[in-house]
């Protein structure tokens, strides 16, 4: 049988303290926060330039009930609401731009931080590109690839390219010597296994920093890159707002809060047990 000690007993009780503190302190923020914003609304009277909280929820109950047929390519259309099917498509170029955008940034990062030579030679070119934002690729997307979802997943790969590379490139640089060459002396002797056992382990907490920072910045980069008439959540934004629906838009809005809060927490969870090493 295990047993408590005196201060996990005594620090058991703070602990429940400070999170009934935080919830209550949340709940008082976000009702003055919602406060505010009706007052607000009331005071300009006009729903077009800010609709009232209760708009919006009316917006976002409509969307999610309103029926629309959800087009998943090959022909095979499913039955969906307006709003999941938005923000299927949206996914339909988040996931594999986050992906393969993520996995080539920390490839490369990791590469160019254990090889100085690679790192000299390529050190111009990423000085170069990289201050070039993500939405500046735009034109390119649609002459190379298209108005599509795949044009707008090379925009969003840009961004979490970057990110995950300087996080990736960071994180090699800044392993100890010593690990190093206590590795080598263990009898780690290729370049290989000493990145596999050793660097990228590492490197871990600045790699997984990259790819959560990146998870929340490609869905700025999603309705950025809708802009340009790929379908999504972020086209259906701007889209409403053009047609002065802002409680449509303001619902979308916290669609993309919805599911970045859901997909934070997860990944969050992934960190600690990946990072567990650590404690």
């Amino acid at each position: 049988m295990a047993v408590e000690t005196p201060i996990e007993s005594e620090s058991a009780p703070v602990l429940a303290d400070l999170d009934a503190r935080r919830l209550v302190l949340g709940g008082v923020g976000t009702f003055g926060f919602l406060l505010a914003w009706q007052a607000a609304a009331l005071a300009i009277g006009k729903s077009y330039l800010l609709p009232t909280p209760l708009a919006v929820v009316g917006a976002f109950v409509t969307e999610l009930t309103a029926a629309e047929t959800l087009s998943v390519g090959f022909g095979v259309e499913l039955p969906a609401t307006r709003m999941v099917a938005k923000l299927v498509q949206s996914l339909f170029h988040y996931i594999p731009g986050l992906v393969i955008g993520s996995t080539l940034g920390i490839s490369l990062g990791v590469a160019m931080g254990w090889n100085e030579t690679l790192d000299d030679a390529l050190t111009p070119v990423t000085r170069v590109l990289r201050p070039i934002p993500p939405l500046a690729w735009i034109a390119f997307a649609i002459v190379w690839i298209g108005i599509n979802h795949n044009g707008a997943a090379f925009i969003v790969g840009i961004g979490a390219f970057w990110i995950n590379f300087y996080n990736a490139y960071s994180g090699v640089e800044g392993v100890p010597r010593h690990l190093k060459e206590v590795a080598g002396s263990l009898g780690v002797d290729s370049d290989l296994r000493m990145i596999r056992k050793v660097i990228v382990p590492a490197a871990s907490p600045s790699i997984m920093t990259g790819i959560r920072t990146s998870i929340g910045q490609c869905w700025m980069i999603v309705v950025a890159a809708e802009l340009f008439g790929a379908p999504g959540v972020g086209f259906q934004i701007i889209n409403a707002a053009q047609n002065l629906q802002m409680d449509v838009s303001v619902a979308y809005m916290l669609v993309i809060s919805v599911v970045f809060l859901a997909s934070d927490g997860l990944f969050r969870r992934v960190e600690q047990r990946v990072l567990e090493w650590r404690a």
